[in-house]
């Protein structure tokens, strides 16, 4: 077994795209639930807003590409509005419903093939990117060494803009949060009847932190479709929002770095596992055989199963994550 190349691979995904994109997903999700006690089980659907809102102006618009971004970020606006207004008043589980529900919504609406023309339906909207890549100072074909690691020139390119954009929203996340608004934040979360009594309102609050997650969240879809140069409807299904749920609570909510170290350690995770699998020597590989059939399929779903199995054990003995506080996950007040 090649120890080297499986810990070369597992630090490379540590800092790749896929740790970047989510990493900028969960605080947009932290956001939500670690500082407001939102229940938002559609975070793939602010995505989706950004990807989209930046795709359809290239495409169904015929505008320039810079000018996707801002649109993106408004229909993120818009959908936290539209999701927020009617639920944000009643009990946190209308928010958890009216969200996952929205985001397969958005999913189906945008596959359907009535609107081939705006969406590009289940083809996807490609070709797209060009003027991101313009100004990549790189050249597209050629390795680039970073410390142990190669990437591809365009990988470099869009891995220190989406590094730099993660940065930054954790920083201004740490600012909102050390404010006096973040601290009226949290203590709604806290006690929503205490804060109401000193003259918050707590509903305001409530559709703001929505607000501003959904943007963040915008951000990460932006940035995914520029890594791919596509815009699939089906990457964005339910199963990418417990992904960022599942990297968000392996961090800890309610801390400003933990969706990041939680991105990081999930993806060197997903990639070791698959890795140690695929480099079994030939007698450990048979004996595992005879229980389940390594194919490459197999292999992708084990990979899954065993880093659910991990965040099972990390739910029964340190439900808060690793940086993580108890009161951070009491659910019971919210």
């Amino acid at each position: 077994m090649d120890w080297g190349f499986i810990f070369e691979r597992t630090m490379s995904a540590m800092i790749g795209p896929e740790a970047m994109v989510f990493a900028l997903a969960a605080i947009g999700l932290n956001v939500h639930f670690g500082y407001a006690g939102l229940l938002n089980f559609g975070q793939v659907g602010f995505l989706a807003a950004g990807a989209y809102g930046l795709g359809m102006t290239v495409y169904w618009l015929d505008l320039n590409f810079w000018l996707g971004i801002p649109f993106g970020i408004l229909y993120a606006l818009v959908l936290a509005l539209i999701l927020g207004i009617p639920t944000l008043r009643l009990r946190a589980d209308y928010l958890a419903i009216v969200t996952i529900a929205a985001s397969e919504s958005i999913r189906l609406f945008v596959r359907w093939r009535g609107n081939s023309d705006i969406t590009g339906a289940s083809q996807g909207i490609n070709e797209f990117a060009r003027p991101f890549y313009d100004l990549n100072p790189f050249v597209n074909g050629q390795f680039y060494s970073l410390g142990p690691f190669k990437y591809l020139g365009r990988d470099v390119w869009v891995l220190m803009v989406g590094w730099t954009i993660v940065m930054l929203s954790l920083l201004v996340v740490w600012q909102i949060m050390r404010s006096p608004w973040g601290r009226a934040l949290r203590a709604i979360r806290e006690d929503e009847d205490a804060a109401r009594a000193l003259g918050k309102n707590a509903y305001v609050y409530k559709v703001q932190a929505l607000m501003i997650g959904g943007v963040i969240g915008a951000l990460a879809g932006m940035l995914q479709v520029i890594q791919k140069s596509s815009v699939q409807p089906d990457t964005f299904n339910p199963v990418i929002t417990f992904t960022i749920w599942a990297i968000l609570i392996l961090g800890g909510p309610g801390r400003v770095w933990s969706p990041v170290v939680g991105s990081m350690i999930y993806w060197s995770l997903i990639v070791f596992i698959e890795n140690v699998l695929r480099g079994l020597p030939s007698g450990a590989r048979d004996t595992l055989e005879n229980t389940v059939r390594l194919s490459d399929i197999n292999i992708s779903q084990l990979r899954f199963m065993l880093v659910g199995l991990g965040l099972l054990l990390l739910a029964r003995f340190r439900p808060q994550g690793i940086f993580g506080s108890r009161e951070e996950m009491a659910l019971d007040d919210r």
